[in-house]
């Protein structure tokens, strides 16, 4: 008699039988709304406000300290240009004309004509601040910009407490920084630029130099076309002064008599950071037609040598001809001097597509009153 036995499955049919069936459409569909959700959630302009508010009023409890004065070659923190000056400073997500060279070095990828703007301000307590800059348009290449900004004084007389009236010697203050410029759109939303500039210190026989860099960054949101800037500005290394001012003559024993008294020595001179700054900015055209562009900015900023504070401004353009601008800077900053900006500006066509834009603004600078600024631009 034949006996039969049940066929034993391998272990293939056995893993099949009690594998759970794969869920792949509906594992995919789950990835894909978690992911999806959280970048609306991150990309909500609602979150990116408030991040920034939590930052600042953070900022405002752990410290009370400023730290005004405790950086080299602060020259490179007075702002540049009549338009983003008459917005309160609040540019950084704007950046749409030559002077983003200065404020976000990625907004240059975005121009589409050449440019050219200079400015010339007499400064504060007898200064003289000039900026000029140039970017050219390279098509899909990117942008390339030069600029040159510059702060100095007339020559003054030497004195010193044993000649309070002058020792008939005269010094002079000089500041300088050249920067070259790169950016790129690397889609039709997002772009970003470098800057590489030179700094040199100079007051009498002293003089520092160093380098530094800027770097930027642009995208436009889905929501209404609003834009978020963020540039890190002046990072770089310390600077220190030398010169032939810090030489002395020496007495290592002047109790001894038969002593040296003229040994050859240099003071030694502290290096100091650069003023390293990190803004973040949104921008938005609240109207914007054949006719009518208003536009609004807030931009937050946290200085190494500050308190972190908030710039507040709006645009109004009329027939791309004229413009109206409004602002409020250094909200929150401790012991500012600094307030209330306004500035107009317009744009004339010249021959041979040729445009000239010309910008004033004004400045309040409280118990130093105020500075008035002007800036001329050229497109071409």
């Amino acid at each position: 008699m034949r006996t039969s036995f049940p066929k034993i499955p391998s272990d293939k049919q056995v893993h099949a039988a009690y594998s759970p069936v794969p869920q792949v459409g509906v594992s995919k569909f789950k990835v894909s709304y978690f992911n999806q959700s959280i970048r609306n959630v991150l990309s909500s302009p609602l979150f990116f406000v408030t991040f920034i508010i939590l930052n600042l009023v953070q900022g405002q409890f752990v410290s009370n300290v400023s730290k005004v004065g405790t950086t080299a070659a602060p020259f490179l923190g007075i702002e540049v240009g009549s338009r983003a000056i008459g917005m309160g400073g609040a540019f950084v997500a704007v950046a749409n004309d030559a002077t983003a060279i200065y404020w976000n070095p990625a907004g240059i990828a975005r121009l589409s004509k050449s440019e050219v703007t200079l400015i010339h301000t007499n400064w504060l307590v007898g200064t003289n601040f000039d900026f000029a800059g140039i970017v050219l348009p390279m098509g899909r290449m990117g942008s390339i910009a030069v600029s040159i900004t510059s702060l100095s004084t007339e020559e003054m007389e030497v004195r010193t407490v044993q000649n309070p009236e002058g020792t008939g010697e005269k010094f002079s203050y000089g500041d300088l920084s050249a920067g070259l410029s790169y950016a790129k759109n690397l889609t039709n939303k997002f772009s970003i630029g470098v800057n590489v500039k030179y700094i040199s210190q100079r007051i009498w026989h002293m003089n520092a130099q160093g380098y530094a860099l800027d770097i930027g960054t642009l995208f436009r949101t889905e929501f209404n076309g609003m834009m978020i800037g963020m540039s890190i500005s002046n990072f770089g290394g310390s600077m220190k002064l030398e010169g032939k001012d810090v030489f002395v003559n020496y007495d290592e024993a002047p109790q001894f008599g038969g002593s040296n008294e003229r040994i050859p020595a240099y003071k030694k001179t502290d290096e100091f950071p650069l003023p390293l700054l990190f803004r973040v900015g949104i921008a938005m055209d609240l109207l914007k037609n054949s006719r009518n562009q208003l536009t609004i900015a807030a931009d937050a900023a946290h200085p190494n040598d500050n308190t972190e504070y908030i710039n507040l401004g709006m645009e109004y353009i009329f027939r791309d001809q004229v413009a109206l601008r409004f602002g409020y800077k250094n909200l929150f900053t401790l012991d500012t001097e600094e307030g209330f900006t306004a500035g107009v500006g317009t744009k004339l066509k010249l021959a041979g597509g040729v445009a000239l834009k010309i910008d004033y603004a004004f400045q309040d600078f409280g118990r130093l009153h105020n500075a008035q600024r002007f800036s001329l631009g050229f497109e071409f």
